[in-house]
């Protein structure tokens, strides 16, 4: 049986800049990708992902039960709720489709795994753009989405704290004893609350940073900061504990066995 891969939804964007040189101007456009560290970080952990852009999943994200079997782990990154609701033909045809947001609800439910990453477009997110708060996937995520911008941002940086013992976070505590390394800063994420059956086991400024629950036979995580720029910068990013929480993070989310 082929072995099923994890599914990395977002964490790219476009920029278009307008140039400006005395009575000339012209603009340019340049793709960016946000997510370069992390893919590198996991697949040095075992794990196989593949990555959907941002501008491709309107047209291409698995919006069925049946296509959202082909994945072990959906992860959400920086990617709003409309991109997710509102299909191309949707959006330019007026066209009746699955709502894709419910079927990912019920596919966690019999057995998926669902990992949402903080950023501007996550959870609610800049001025509450992404708006998953008033959509079914708090159902089976572990923390309770809050109304309004959800960000916090710690230009002064926050370091995460370790809250319970798990699978999880065990090995990652085991070597910062053994190295004595420093837990480098992150600069920012989203504020939520704890939902119910659901444990924290990292925590940023009192808040969730990680969490995780078990949801009907599947699995579901947040992770509140960014994987990459700018709330998660390259020194947290060059730790040696980034590669190995993340690749637990989603081996646990796998149901594979963690190191």
């Amino acid at each position: 049986m082929k072995q099923k891969k994890v599914l990395l939804v977002g964490e790219t964007w476009i920029s278009r800049a307008i140039h400006i040189k005395g009575f000339d101007e012209f603009s340019s456009t340049t793709f960016h990708n946000g997510a370069v560290d992390f893919l590198a970080a996991v697949r040095n952990r075992g794990v196989s992902i593949d990555q959907l852009p941002a501008h491709e999943v309107p047209a291409s994200f698995p919006r069925t039960h049946a296509e959202l079997q082909a994945y072990s782990v959906i992860i959400l990154s920086d990617i709003g709720s409309n991109s997710l609701l509102l299909s191309n033909a949707t959006w330019l045809e007026s066209a009746e489709g699955p709502n894709a947001i419910d079927a990912l609800n019920m596919w966690v439910k019999s057995g998926g795994a669902l990992l949402m990453v903080g950023g501007y477009l996550s959870f609610q997110g800049f001025q509450a753009i992404a708006n998953f708060a008033n959509t079914s996937i708090g159902e089976v995520l572990p923390v309770e989405i809050q109304m309004g911008d959800d960000r916090v941002e710690s230009p002064q940086g926050y370091q995460m704290e370790f809250c319970a013992e798990h699978e999880i976070t065990n090995s990652l505590r085991e070597s910062l004893e053994t190295k004595k390394n420093a837990i480098p800063l992150l600069l920012g994420y989203n504020r939520t609350k704890l939902a119910a059956d659901s444990q924290v086991l990292l925590s940023i400024n009192s808040d969730p940073l990680v969490a995780i629950r078990e949801v009907g036979l599947g699995r579901s995580a947040v992770w509140t900061s960014d994987i990459g720029p700018h709330w998660c910068p390259q020194p947290f990013i060059k730790w040696n504990g980034y590669e190995l929480l993340m690749g637990n993070l989603l081996k646990w989310l796998s149901k594979e066995e963690t190191k």
